[in-house]
């Protein structure tokens, strides 16, 4: 049977339980249409890219799905119909991917990344030199007034 990936995107303000029983309901109808739902996961609430139908957040979940076409084109026109189901994408996939998705991994690489010096790649110098801090800047140097030309002095002016 074919190999398929599935996600469906739930409104934010349905509960979680809520949206345990949708993936429930989808995972049966695959499974009474002769295919199964090799696994299921739950993304939870995240920030959508845009507002659709007035929500910006939505509860993400995943099928790995391996079902002839009848059984996922049922689950889509369920999905469909469902008012709490704002958006969903089914792709055929050659193989389905074992352990978690890079969804579920991303956490947990982002604390095993080592620490860059100095708050990234800035360098702690510019150039060469240390930078000056407040203290050891030379204090700012008075300007002398312009002294009086000679044509201001033969007009009468001032010296």
């Amino acid at each position: 049977m074919p190999l398929y990936e599935s996600v469906f995107i739930a409104r934010q303000d349905i509960s979680a339980t809520q949206v345990d029983a949708l993936t429930e309901a989808f995972a049966k109808i695959i499974e009474d249409e002769g295919g199964q739902v090799a696994k299921k996961e739950y993304w939870g609430l995240r920030n959508l890219a845009y507002r659709i139908r007035k929500n910006r957040k939505g509860h993400y979940v995943l099928f790995n799905i391996d079902a002839p076409a009848p059984a996922l084109h049922e689950m889509e026109r369920q999905m469909r119909i469902s008012e709490d189901v704002l958006r969903y994408l089914t792709i055929k996939v050659d193989e389905l991917e074992e352990g978690p998705s890079v969804m579920m991994q991303r956490g947990t690489g982002r604390d095993e990344r080592p620490r860059r010096p100095f708050g990234g790649d800035r360098r702690p110098f510019a150039g060469d030199r240390p930078r000056e801090s407040r203290d050891d800047r030379p204090a700012p140097e008075e300007k002398p007034e312009p002294a009086a030309t000679d044509e201001a002095v033969a007009e009468g002016g001032e010296q």
